[in-house]
């Protein structure tokens, strides 16, 4: 029998998603409008650059990022064709690939990285305070090793 939400649990859940939604489109505008790339162009510049000139592997890239596997297929290729990344085939595993950035990719998400971080801190930090974040930084902490541990 199916345990629906209750009222206060149903507010949350539908403020959580609202939330996502007006977040990612208000990151996405100021990305796309400031730099040209869209939020999922920034996410993987980001891991590649976290990477450092090793790159990452794809399947690794993919894991870090929580994406399927199509998804993270179709969003390098596009990448790749704009030369932001660049795939080098993995020596040790035919089938695998790492990916790098390129000169322009590395400039792309070191130019973009300011902007987006004061757009997070304007729309997220500035309305909360150090107490509040704390408990937000708990709380996502707590659902996301839930979610890790249902794998």
């Amino acid at each position: 029998m199916t345990q629906w939400l209750t009222d206060e649990e149903q507010q949350a859940w539908r403020g959580l998603m609202q939330l996502n939604s007006r977040l990612q489109t208000l990151m996405g505008r100021q990305l796309q409008d400031a730099h040209g790339i869209s939020v999922a162009d920034y996410e993987v510049l980001g891991r590649l650059h976290d990477a450092a000139e090793d790159g990452l592997r794809a399947r690794d890239l993919g894991a870090a990022l929580a994406w399927e596997q199509s998804r993270l297929s179709h969003q390098l290729s596009r990448m790749q064709r704009r030369g932001l990344v660049e795939r080098e085939d993995c020596a040790s595993d035919r089938r695998g690939a790492t990916f790098r950035l390129t000169p322009a990719g590395r400039a792309a998400i070191e130019q973009a990285a300011p902007g987006h971080v004061e757009t997070v801190r304007r729309l997220v930090f500035d309305a909360l305070s150090a107490e509040q974040v704390a408990r937000l930084a708990g709380l996502t902490g707590h659902l996301l090793r839930h979610l890790d541990d249902r794998r």
